[in-house]
C-alpha cells in the first residue's frame, strides 16, 4: 500500500529537538494560566440535571417570597403594638412564614447537595471514559498519578458550584432585587447610602476573584504532581526498599506535598479576602442605616416600623449578596478545575483519531478490506519515533534546584518538553498466514515495537502496517484487535480473581473454558490447591493435602471456588513464571487467528518451558504467531526468522539459513539468544 502523507500518518505531530528549539517563545502569561474554562463549559454539567435544577429554583423563589413577607409583617406588628391594636392573625402569619422558610431552605439544601454528586457523578464518568479510550501516546505524555488526581480531586470542586449558592442565586436574585425595591419605596436616602457599600463591595471581590481561576489551576496541578509521586513510589516499593532509597523518595513527596500547601495557601489566602467583604459590607451598612435612620425617625422623616422593615430589607439583601460572593469564589475554583478537566475530555479518542485519519472520514470493516491472498502481517518501510513528553515544569525546577538563575514562578510556567527517541528506520518484512515467524534481536532492537504497532498502540510515522493486505489505519480498530492475542513483555495481572484476569477480553466464557487454559499452559496447580483448601475449609479436616486435591476432577463448585481465588495488587500471590502463563493462558481463551507473543517463555524453567511448547503448538494450527523469541529452542523451529538490530532489517529465513548469512543471528544463537530484552 502507498505510504500515507506524514502530516496524517502518525499519531502525533512529529517535533524534533531542532525544531522544538526554534519554536517562538509563548506568552510568560498564558504559560502561567495553565488550562482554562469558561462558565459556559460548565453550564453543561449543570444542565444534565436540569428537572431538579428547575424544581431547586422554584424552591428559591418559593424561599425568596417567604423572606420578603418577613418584614413586612413585622412592620405591620410594631405598628398595631404602636397602636394598641389586635395582632390578630399576624403574629402566626409571621411564624408560619419563618418556620416555611426554614424547611425551604433546609430541603433545598439536601436537593442541592444530591444534584452536586450528581454533577461530581458524571464528571467522573465523562473522564474515566475518555481516559480509558485515549490513544496510548497520550499515556506516555502523562503521569498517571495526575490523571487519577483529576477523576478524584479536580471534579470534587465542582461541587462547590451547586453547595454554594449558584443555584440558589436564582432566588437569590428575586430577594435581593425585592429588598432593594422595598428599601428604596421605605426611604430612598438610606437606600442610596447602603447601595454605595454594595457597589464598592462588589467591585472588591470581582478584582479579588479574578485571581482565584489561575491560583486553583495551579494548585490542583501541583495535587496532581504530589499523586503521580506517591503512584510512582508505591508503584516500585521493593526496588526503592532494596535500595534503600525510602529516605529519598519520602523527602521527594514531602517536598511535593510541601509545594502543594503552599499552593493551597495561596488559594487560602485570595478567599479569605473575599469571605469578609460581605460581612463587612453588612456591619458598614447596618451602622449606616442604625445613624442616619435614628436621625431621620427623630425628625420624623419615617416611623420606627419603617426603620425596622428596612433593617430586616437591609439583612435580607446582603444574605444573598454574600451567597454571590460566595458563588463566585466557588465559580472561579471549579473554573480552575474544570480547566484541568476539558484538557482530558477534549482529547480526541483512539475512534476520534482513526476517523481523522481515515481518508474517507469512517473506518472500514475488515471483512470489506482484507485480501483474501494477502499476507497476515506485513510491515512495509516502517519508520517510527517514540514521543513523550518529560514532566512538566521539570527543567525549570532543575534549575531552580541548582540554583542556576531560575524562579519559583518559572518552576510553575515551564512548559512540557517532547523527548524523542527513534525506534524503527525502514523496518518491512511479510509474516505468511498460518506462519511462525520470530523476531530476534539485541535489546532496543524495536521488537516489542513492532508488536505494539500491530496492536495499533501507535502508527508509524512513515510507512504501512498491513492486516490481510489493508492498512490498519483504515480499519476498524475494535476488529483489528479482535483478530489479535498479544501477550506482553512484562505480562500484567490486573488485581482481582483468576477469573477476572482470564476473561478480561472473553467476558463470556465459561469456567471450563478457562479450565482448560490453565491446564494447558500448566497452571492447573493453582485450581487444584485452592479446591484442595477450600474441600478443607468446608469439611474442617486438616488431612488434606496438594496431591488429594489433584488427584480428582474438580466439581463445578469446587473450580468456581479455586477460579474467585485472587491473585494479589499485581499478581503478588503468583510467581513470575505463573504470571507469565497467565497471560498466555488469556490470550489462548480468545482463541485468535493471530498471536503475538512478546517474549513468553522468557521467565519459564525449562520444564515449563518444554510443556508452554507444546501447548502453542497444539493452538498454533491454522493460526498465525508472531513471537519474540528469548530462547534458541523457541526459535529453531520457526517457519521465518526476522533479525533486528538498530530497527532495521538485517537478515531473514530459517535457522539454518541465517547461521550461514547473518553473522548477529550466529552470535545470538552462540549465546542460546539469552539476552536481556528491553525494545
Amino acid at each position: 500500500m502507498a505510504d500515507r502523507p506524514d502530516d496524517i500518518a502518525s499519531d502525533t505531530v512529529p517535533i524534533s529537538r531542532t525544531a522544538r528549539s526554534r519554536r517562538p517563545r509563548r506568552d510568560a502569561t498564558a504559560q502561567t494560566r495553565g488550562p482554562r474554562a469558561t462558565l459556559k463549559q460548565l453550564l453543561p454539567y449543570l444542565f444534565e440535571q436540569r428537572g431538579k435544577l428547575l424544581f431547586i429554583a422554584g424552591l428559591s423563589v418559593l424561599g425568596a417570597l417567604a423572606s420578603l413577607a418577613q418584614p413586612l409583617l413585622v412592620g405591620s406588628v410594631i405598628e398595631r403594638v404602636q397602636q394598641s391594636a389586635a395582632l390578630g392573625g399576624l403574629l402566626w402569619a409571621l411564624v408560619g412564614l419563618v418556620l416555611a422558610s426554614a424547611l425551604l431552605n433546609s430541603y433545598q439544601h439536601y436537593l442541592l447537595q444530591c444534584m452536586g454528586e450528581g454533577v461530581v457523578l458524571a464528571s467522573r464518568k465523562r473522564l474515566v471514559a475518555k481516559i480509558l479510550h485515549l490513544p496510548i501516546a497520550e499515556f506516555d505524555r502523562r503521569r498517571t498519578g495526575d490523571l487519577v488526581s483529576r477523576v478524584g480531586s479536580d471534579t470534587t470542586l465542582l461541587r462547590a458550584v451547586l453547595t454554594q449558592g449558584l443555584v440558589e442565586a436564582v432566588g437569590g436574585a428575586l430577594l435581593f432585587a425585592g429588598a432593594l425595591i422595598g428599601m428604596l419605596v421605605i426611604d430612598p436616602l438610606l437606600f442610596a447610602v447602603t447601595f454605595g457599600v454594595i457597589v464598592v463591595a462588589v467591585v472588591v471581590v470581582v478584582a479579588l476573584s479574578a485571581r482565584i481561576r489561575p491560583a486553583v489551576a495551579r494548585s490542583q496541578e501541583k495535587v496532581g504532581d504530589l499523586a503521580a509521586a506517591v503512584d510512582r513510589a508505591i508503584g516500585s516499593m521493593r526496588t526503592i526498599r532494596a535500595a534503600g532509597a525510602a529516605k529519598r523518595e519520602q523527602r521527594e513527596i514531602e517536598g511535593e506535598a510541601a509545594e502543594a500547601y503552599r499552593l493551597g495557601i495561596r488559594v487560602a489566602r485570595i478567599s479569605a479576602l473575599i469571605v469578609p467583604v460581605s460581612f463587612i459590607a453588612m456591619q458598614v451598612s447596618f451602622l449606616a442605616v442604625l445613624g442616619i435612620g435614628g436621625f431621620r425617625v427623630a425628625t420624623g422623616a419615617i416611623t420606627i416600623a419603617q426603620l425596622v422593615t428596612f433593617i430586616i430589607f437591609l439583612f435580607l439583601m446582603i444574605m444573598p449578596l454574600g451567597q454571590a460572593f460566595g458563588a463566585i469564589s466557588a465559580v472561579n475554583q471549579a473554573l480552575g478545575a474544570l480547566g484541568r478537566i476539558q484538557e482530558i475530555t477534549s482529547l480526541p479518542t483512539e475512534t476520534e483519531r482513526d476517523q481523522q485519519l481515515s481518508p474517507l472520514g469512517r473506518t472500514a470493516p475488515l471483512a470489506d478490506s482484507g485480501l483474501d491472498y494477502a499476507a497476515a502481517i506485513r510491515f512495509s518501510d516502517v519508520h517510527f519515533t517514540y514521543r513523550s513528553a518529560a514532566p512538566e515544569r521539570a527543567d525549570a525546577r532543575e534549575l531552580v534546584r541548582g540554583g542556576r538563575g531560575g524562579s519559583r514562578r518559572d518552576a510553575e510556567a515551564a512548559p512540557a518538553e517532547i523527548i524523542e527517541t527513534p525506534v524503527l528506520h525502514g523496518v518491512g518484512f511479510a509474516v505468511p498466514r498460518g506462519s511462525r515467524v520470530a523476531l530476534v534481536g539485541p535489546s532496543g532492537a524495536g521488537k516489542s515495537t513492532i508488536l505494539a504497532l500491530i496492536e495499533r498502540f501507535y502508527d508509524p510515522d512513515r510507512g504501512a502496517v498491513s492486516l490481510y493486505g489493508a492498512d490498519l489505519r483504515t480499519l476498524d480498530r475494535a476488529e483489528v484487535r479482535a483478530q489479535l492475542g498479544y501477550v506482553e513483555q512484562d505480562a500484567p495481572v490486573l488485581a482481582g480473581s483468576l477469573r477476572d484476569n482470564l476473561r478480561i477480553a472473553a467476558p463470556e466464557s465459561t469456567d471450563a473454558a478457562c479450565e482448560r487454559v490453565l491446564r494447558a499452559v500448566n497452571l492447573g496447580g493453582l485450581l487444584d490447591r485452592s479446591a484442595a483448601a477450600e474441600r478443607a475449609r468446608r469439611t474442617d479436616t486438616a488431612g488434606l493435602t496438594e496431591t488429594d486435591g489433584s488427584d480428582r476432577a474438580l466439581s463445578d463448585a469446587e473450580l468456581a471456588a479455586a477460579l474467585d481465588s485472587q491473585v494479589g495488587e499485581n499478581g503478588i500471590m503468583l510467581s513470575g513464571g505463573e504470571k507469565q502463563r497467565l497471560a498466555i493462558a488469556r490470550a489462548l481463551l480468545t482463541a485468535p487467528p493471530i498471536l503475538l507473543l512478546d517474549e513468553s517463555t522468557a521467565s519459564l524453567d525449562g520444564v515449563n518451558e518444554r510443556l508452554m511448547r507444546d501447548a502453542l503448538d497444539s493452538v498454533a494450527t491454522g493460526r498465525t504467531l508472531i513471537v519474540i523469541a528469548h530462547r534458541l529452542s523457541t526459535v529453531i523451529d520457526s517457519d521465518k526468522i526476522v533479525v533486528l538490530d538498530e530497527g532495521r532489517v538485517i537478515g531473514e529465513g530459517t535457522h539454518s539459513e541465517l547461521l550461514e548469512s547473518t553473522p548477529l543471528y550466529r552470535e545470538l544463537a552462540q549465546h542460546q539468544l539469552l539476552v536481556p530484552e528491553q525494545s
